[in-house]
């Protein structure tokens, strides 16, 4: 039996952590012993742990923030507990357990290496200096990774474009979901009660968004729109499922602009089919991405959507007919497209879900753990192939 160990930074609410969770535990055990190795911490730990089948280690020292002891020990750590475990492949998602991960598993030996690029952590608010420098980072890590797989064409082409590969030794895997858990209306009364809930009666407009306070998605800009937003519908009210390290500042700045009445800080929820339910608009602010889950959820639930065109956001809906997308940053653009759903809204309802029941089977949860499957039946099958071949080799 293979021993498959996928290896991610952090187990919060996100759509990396959610797609390394929903793989993991899809592999067939019968086939496959499935190890998971995370950072401590994450929203999703708890659940991790329950799942069947799964064999998990948290490594204290994995961390978010560049920190060169704990990133030495951690390295050190995981060499040794992939030497311990002897896995035929070793599977890396996100940009720091890609690197620590990948050079760990050379370490240890581990015949096949494969990293996720569920966006890179190559970012445009970083120093050039500092871009330099985790590109060299990535292309000598590229050198020891056997395969890459991308959630976004647009990933495929920077990373080719900065020499991280070649198009032979990169495949696009979808980041799928589930689309019918956002087909099931709610009651009336339980999408009443869920909307007092997020801060809108029945009579107002509720435009959500559901994301990590961090910078990469923009929530300053968020509060931003909303502003320009209140100040042209009087009755729209919005709210921001999600929680992070920016939870502060995002409620100083509602309490600054007299926002706190109309822009709810809902925290994390694990009811986001619901959630869409609910909703009048999406909106997404995000300065860069991969390929945003959120974005097939709120299309799958045939919301209105606004979002920036970043990453994979042009892949998962089209602008103008699923939605529209605007250059990150423009908040009044954002806001002028918030307003004209608003204004238009029961005819753009009709529109935008009428093509929620045409999903894609690209983004189908089932194809994306297919597609996992069969590219990891083919390396284990080249590996057996060639571990057959060297106890045939007769020594001279």
């Amino acid at each position: 039996m293979d021993t498959i160990c996928h290896i991610i930074t952090k187990l919060e609410l996100g759509g990396a952590q959610e797609v390394a969770l929903h793989v993991v535990s899809h592999l067939d055990p019968l086939k496959y012993r499935a190890v998971l190795i995370s950072g401590p911490g994450g929203l999703l730990t708890e659940e991790a742990q329950r799942l069947p089948h799964i064999e998990m280690h948290l490594l204290p020292e994995l961390g978010r923030r560049i920190h060169p002891l704990d990133d030495l020990v951690a390295l050190v750590r995981m060499t040794k507990l992939l030497r311990r475990l002897r896995p035929s492949i070793v599977h890396t998602h996100s940009s720091k357990a890609g690197i620590l991960g990948r050079w760990a598993a050379w370490l240890a030996g581990v015949p096949v290496i494969l990293h996720t690029i569920h966006g890179f952590g190559i970012t445009p608010n970083q120093p050039g200096w500092l871009r330099r420098l985790l590109t060299l980072l990535e292309r000598l890590t590229g050198l020891i990774t056997s395969h890459w797989i991308a959630v976004s064409q647009v990933d495929i082409a920077k990373g080719m474009a900065w020499r991280l590969f070649r198009s032979d030794q990169v495949s696009l895997i979808r980041p799928g979901i589930d689309p019918t858990l956002f087909l099931r209306p709610l009651n009336p009364q339980q999408r009443t009660a869920l909307r007092a809930e997020l801060g809108a009666t029945q009579d107002q407009w509720l435009i959500g968004t559901v994301a990590c306070l961090k910078p990469q998605k923009a929530p300053h800009d968020f509060v931003a729109v909303a502003k320009y937003v209140c100040a042209a519908i009087p009755q729209a009210r919005f709210v921001l499922v999600g929680d992070g390290a920016l939870r502060s500042q995002i409620d100083g700045l509602l309490n600054q602009e007299g926002l706190s009445d109309r822009v709810r800080l809902a925290g994390w929820r694990r009811d986001i089919p619901n959630v869409m339910q609910t909703l009048d608009a999406f909106l997404l602010t995000s300065h860069w991405e991969g390929l945003p889950r959120v974005l097939l959820e709120a299309r799958a639930a045939g919301l209105p959507i606004v979002a920036t065109r970043v990453g994979g956001a042009g892949e998962a809906v089209s602008h103008g007919t699923e939605a529209y997308l605007c250059a990150p940053g423009d908040c009044v653009s954002l806001a002028e497209k918030v307003i004209h759903i608003l204004r238009r809204k029961p005819e753009q309802g009709k529109v935008m879900e009428s093509h929620s029941h045409t999903f894609p089977n690209e983004f189908h949860v089932n194809e994306m753990v297919a597609q996992y499957s069969s590219l990891y039946e083919q390396f284990c099958g080249r590996f057996q192939a060639r571990s057959t071949d060297r106890s045939a080799e007769v020594p001279l």
